[in-house]
């Protein structure tokens, strides 16, 4: 089936090097209940085998990225948790907590190596760069932070920003950080040095709620609080597509990339839908409608067409969608 409508769609032009099906089936297989609270955060395994969340709960929880099944809670925070992250390897999780604090836990045994104190304020985002030895942060406290996985020291603070920080990402091969914050900017750092190496500003600044880099470090996917998605070719500092359709005037959620079958983009909405977008011709290809309330966190598996999708307290669920294409 699949191959047969690769087969049409690449057909049609000579740009069809990587043809995109014309719109993804996403049908919901699994809803998971556990949370008690808001969930801020899903993030998928790098090796594919596991789902983690994150909530205002304190706690994070692990489930099985294929079935659904609860696997263990991590709990130790003190206060609600706003984001979580993978290691590479799928061994560690970090955790950024608005008891100002950052927690690495050793996913296989459910404990805590190292809590990562020094911010200010609330822990806002956080990741892992992709040899893992190194934590970034973002804070209430305006501050981006640079820790060393193996001490759980501070290597840097970064002056970023001039209002909270609502995400950083780091780079394919780790040399650049982004940040994004509600003074408007997204900016790129020289991890090595700190050094601030381009500000990206839109015409009239709205607080940027969200930002990452493309799968293959080109361009950022930046969210602004005024419904828009844009991707930026950051070198030229140029937008080159605007996502639009979806509601996001409040909340920071996330989106991501889609690229195991069609290139898509993916995000959550403040009107409790997912949406789906196509990369290249920017229309929206699919809505997934079931949670009850705003859904704050989506993600997608590394390897196999399925989205998680996690929503706020009137809601409390993770739900698992699958596509055939």
């Amino acid at each position: 089936m699949a191959n047969a409508s690769s087969a049409t769609n690449g057909s049609g032009g000579a740009s069809g090097a990587t043809s995109t099906p014309k719109k993804p089936e996403y049908a919901l297989k699994y809803t998971l209940s556990g949370h008690t609270k808001a969930i801020s955060s899903v993030k998928f395994s790098p090796d594919g085998e596991w789902l983690a969340s994150s909530s205002a709960d304190a706690s994070i929880k692990v489930w099985g990225a294929y079935d659904g099944k609860y696997e263990k809670t991590m709990q130790g925070h003190k206060l609600g948790i706003s984001d979580v992250a993978w290691s590479s390897d799928s061994r560690l999780i970090v955790s950024a907590s608005d008891d100002k604090t950052l927690k690495i836990w050793d996913f296989p045994t459910g404990k805590c190596l190292k809590t990562l104190k020094g911010h200010s304020n609330y822990v806002f985002c956080c990741n892992f760069n992709p040899q893992s030895n190194l934590v970034v942060s973002g804070s209430f406290d305006e501050s981006v932070r640079i820790w060393d996985v193996r001490t759980g020291k501070t290597l840097k603070t970064l002056p970023a920003h001039s209002d909270p920080v609502s995400a950083v990402h780091f780079n394919r091969d780790g040399a650049l950080i982004v940040s994004g914050s509600y003074d408007g900017l997204c900016r790129i750092w020289d991890t090595a040095s700190g050094q601030c190496l381009k500000t990206i500003i839109d015409d009239d600044n709205p607080p940027v709620s969200f930002v990452k880099f493309s799968p293959n470090g080109k361009y950022i996917l930046a969210a602004t609080l005024d419904n828009t998605l844009k991707l930026w070719d950051y070198s030229k500092g140029k937008c080159l597509k605007t996502y639009r359709g979806h509601k996001n005037e409040k909340y920071c959620i996330f989106a991501s990339f889609s690229v195991t079958g069609g290139k898509w983009i993916v995000s959550g909405s403040e009107d409790n839908m997912i949406y789906i977008w196509n990369l290249q011709s920017k229309e929206v290809v699919q809505k997934l409608s079931g949670h009850s309330d705003v859904v704050l966190s989506c993600a997608c598996h590394p390897t196999e067409n399925i989205i998680a999708s996690a929503a706020l307290e009137n809601d409390k669920m993770i739900k698992l969608w699958k596509s055939d294409v």
